[in-house]
C-alpha cells in the first residue's frame, strides 16, 4: 500500500475532501467572507470589526466564561438534541418547545419543592429531562400510531409550549405579583451557579456547572450512537427503515425512543438555563429560539457529538461577541452582522452536500482530488 494511501485505498486528500469537517471549515470562511462584504457595504472596516469581535471573546476569562459556558451551554444541548434525531433519520424541529417545557418543569420544582440543594438540584434536572422526553416522545407516538408528520406536529407543539409557559407564568402563586410579567425566583438551594467560587471579576455572574453536564451528554451520545446495539438500530432505521424492519428491528420503537431522547436533551437545556442563568421564566413576547439555533449548531458540527460541542462553543461565542462588538472609534457594529454570518455558514453547509457529491462522483470515475 502506498504511503500516501489510507487503509480503504483512498489518498489522505481524497479522504479529507469526502469528510464533513473540511466543508464546515470552508463554510465558516465563506460566512465570514460574506459578513466582510456586508460590513464594507455598511461603511465599516471588516478587519477592525472582526478584530474587535475576537478581542471581545478572548480579552478576559470573564468574557470567555460568558462565551463558552453561559451562552454556549444551551446551544450545545439543543444542538445535540437535533443531531441525535438527525442521526436516526428524524428532523427535530421541536427542540424549541421541548426546551420551554423542560424550563417550566425545572422552575416549578425549584420554586415549590422544599429539599436541601444536593437533592433539589438533581430533582430539578431530572424533571426537565423527563418532561422534555415526554414532549418529544409524544410526537413519536403520534407519528407511529396515527401516521402524523413529525415536523408539523413539532411546530404545533412549539406553540403549545410557548402559550402554556405564558399561562404558567401568570398563575397566582407562580407569578411574581405586582403586575410583573415573570415568575417567582427558584430557591437559592436550586441554583447551580458557581461564579461565587471564583469571584465575579474572574468569570461571568452566571457561570454554572451545566457545561460539565453538557460535555457528559456529548460523551454519552457518542457512545450510544457508535458503541451500542441500540445506537446501531437507530442508525439503521434512519438509513433505511424498510431494510431495518426486514432485519427484525422494531422501527416504531426506535422512532419513539429517538424523539424522546432528543426531547430529553432539549428539556435539559431549558432546565439548566433556569437553574444557572435566569432563575425564573419571563412571559414570552417571542420565541427565544434556543431550539431553532440548535439546528444551526448541529449543522456546524456535522451532527457529530464532538463537532456539536465545538459548534456550540463557536455559536455561543459569536452570540456573545455580537452583543459587545465595537469598532475602535466606539461605533457599535450592528449585531445583525452575526446573524448574516451564521446564516451564510448554514447555507454554505447545506450547499456543501452538492460539492461532496461531485467529489465522490469524480472519485468513482478515477479522477483525482
Amino acid at each position: 500500500m502506498s504511503a500516501n494511501k489510507t487503509l480503504d485505498g483512498r489518498s489522505f486528500g481524497q479522504k479529507l475532501m469526502s469528510g464533513a469537517f473540511i466543508y464546515t471549515l470552508i463554510s465558516i470562511v465563506l460566512g465570514f467572507g460574506v459578513g466582510a462584504v456586508a460590513l464594507l457595504a455598511a461603511g465599516y472596516n471588516p478587519l477592525e470589526a472582526y478584530g474587535s469581535l475576537f478581542s471581545v471573546i478572548f480579552s478576559s476569562t470573564k468574557n470567555m466564561s460568558y462565551s463558552f459556558i453561559e451562552f454556549a451551554t444551551p446551544y450545545i444541548l439543543t444542538g445535540l438534541s437535533v443531531a441525535f434525531s438527525f442521526k436516526t433519520g428524524m428532523f427535530n424541529i421541536g427542540a424549541e418547545g421541548q426546551y420551554v417545557m423542560g424550563s417550566i418543569a425545572a422552575l416549578l420544582v425549584g420554586i415549590f419543592v422544599k429539599l436541601p440543594g444536593f437533592l433539589l438540584i438533581p430533582l430539578c434536572i431530572l424533571a426537565s429531562i423527563v418532561v422534555g422526553a415526554l414532549w418529544g416522545g409524544l410526537v413519536g407516538f403520534l407519528k407511529v400510531r396515527f401516521g402524523s408528520h413529525e415536523v408539523l406536529c413539532m411546530i404545533m407543539f412549539n406553540w403549545i409550549a410557548y402559550y402554556f409557559s405564558n399561562y404558567i407564568v401568570n398563575l397566582p402563586g407562580v407569578n411574581f405579583g405586582g403586575g410583573k410579567t415573570w415568575s417567582l425566583l427558584i430557591q437559592d438551594q436550586a441554583k447551580i451557579t458557581i461564579s461565587h467560587w471564583f469571584g465575579k471579576n474572574v468569570v461571568s455572574n452566571y457561570t454554572h456547572f451545566g457545561i460539565f453536564i453538557a460535555i457528559l451528554c456529548v460523551i454519552l451520545m457518542y457512545y450510544i450512537i457508535n458503541k451500542t446495539t441500540f445506537g446501531f438500530k437507530l442508525k439503521a432505521v434512519g438509513s433505511n427503515r424498510s431494510c431495518a424492519e426486514y432485519a427484525g428491528i422494531d422501527a416504531n420503537r426506535c422512532v419513539i425512543l429517538s424523539l424522546a431522547i432528543s426531547g430529553a436533551l432539549a428539556g435539559l437545556a431549558g432546565g439548566l438555563q433556569v437553574l444557572g442563568v435566569t432563575y425564573k421564566i419571563n412571559q414570552f413576547a417571542a420565541q427565544e429560539s434556543y431550539g431553532f439555533n440548535g439546528i444551526t449548531v448541529a449543522l456546524i458540527g456535522a451532527c457529530n457529538p464532538f463537532g456539536v460541542l465545538l459548534g456550540g462553543w463557536f455559536f455561543g461565542a459569536m452570540k456573545f461577541a455580537g452583543t459587545r462588538m465595537k469598532m475602535m472609534d466606539g461605533t457599535r457594529v450592528p449585531k445583525e452582522i452575526i446573524n448574516i454570518i451564521m446564516g451564510c455558514i448554514v447555507l454554505a453547509i447545506a450547499m456543501s452536500n452538492l460539492l461532496r457529491m461531485a467529489v465522490v462522483r469524480r472519485e468513482t470515475k478515477g479522477g483525482k482530488v
